[in-house]
């Protein structure tokens, strides 16, 4: 039977990248376009061949239920009321989501409490949908303690953002999720700032954000101290003559495995810019959804990036998607 996918503001900047990534990777999967405005989807269905639009609007329940059977229901737009989640939990269909900070997963939570996922739940509101977090983990493997892990996300304004992710950027830069000496922190960003270097030397003001990257690395490394800071500056491609790219840092401070203590960084680097390097991450987790390229399928349940995908097969995508992972000792 074949696979259907369903990519709520699937003909957006975020949305359009992660259907095309998914054909480039499989040939077979029905995807579903949906939106308030699916004409404006027709030409990118039309090129992804085996695809569709479809009328979707979040106020509007009977458009959720008219969707047809679908496999995976991937958002990449905000849905407050959760409603494709309960779309979700009821019918027993997977969900991948990506706008969610670490202050909006309760709901989630208790909600797969009440109806316990048949099928993975899976959100992504990690720095690029998980991509952060799954590089830092392969970072951490060198280490037996890890003291602290500082994350950086660069965006560059001279790239194409969608709506929703411009709006965000003003937005979601004030109350922020740090762990500091073992403790969890909710601070306000602005009185927050660190100050990060760059690829070129240079140093900028980041601010903190409650991205899910902190929980996870915290959770999966025991490091007391990890925090995420969000920068605008020029990327390394803009500062190369390019188009603008997306650059994460990493630096993660600690006991190596051979005893001595060290500190690692690892810089990110997406030539092809933000919207392309979260669809990536999108896309690790569907084909661990859906049990692609020798996966076995993904149990239901709350899932994470780290939960789902094996470290070095994501890396691996990766870097056959052309991103950058560059190791400073």
């Amino acid at each position: 039977m074949t696979e259907r996918l369903l990519i709520a503001g699937g003909y957006g900047v975020v949305g359009s990248a992660i259907a095309q990534h998914v054909r480039r990777i499989n040939k077979d999967v029905e995807i579903v376009l949906a939106g308030r405005n699916p004409q404006r989807g027709i030409a990118l269905a039309n090129e992804l061949g085996n695809a569709k639009t479809a009328y979707l609007d979040l106020e509007n329940t009977h458009s959720i239920e008219n969707l047809g059977e679908i496999d995976l229901i991937v958002s990449s737009l905000q849905d407050p009321a959760d409603r494709l989640i309960h779309f979700a939990l009821l019918k027993g269909i997977a969900h991948i989501g990506i706008t969610k900070l670490a202050d909006e997963v309760a709901p989630l939570t208790f909600a797969a409490l009440k109806t316990p996922p048949k099928r993975p739940i899976v959100p992504l509101g990690h720095s690029q949908s998980g991509v952060m977090t799954l590089v830092a983990l392969k970072t951490a493997e060198d280490f037996k303690q890890i003291d602290s892990i500082a994350l950086a996300g660069l965006y560059d304004d001279r790239e194409q953002m969608g709506p929703m992710t411009v709006g965000d950027s003003e937005s979601f830069i004030g109350r922020a999720l740090i762990r500091e000496g073992g403790k969890w922190i909710w601070v306000d960003a602005s009185q927050h700032p660190r100050q990060v270097k760059l690829a070129d030397g240079s140093v900028l003001e980041g601010l903190p954000m409650g991205l899910l990257d902190v929980p996870s690395l915290a959770a999966a490394t025991g490091a007391p101290n990890v925090r995420f800071d969000f920068i605008l500056g020029p990327s390394i491609g803009t500062q190369a003559g390019g188009q603008a790219s997306q650059d994460l840092y990493i630096e993660i401070e600690g006991i190596l495995k051979s005893g001595q203590p060290a500190k690692r960084r690892t810089i990110v680097s997406d030539p092809q810019g933000q919207a392309h390097l979260t669809a990536l991450g999108v896309l690790i987790s569907i084909e661990r959804v859906f049990g692609w390229n020798g996966y076995s399928a993904a149990p239901g349940g709350i899932q994470l990036p780290e939960t789902l995908v094996p470290v070095d097969a994501a890396l691996a995508r990766l870097e056959q998607f052309g991103v950058r992972i560059i190791d400073q000792l």
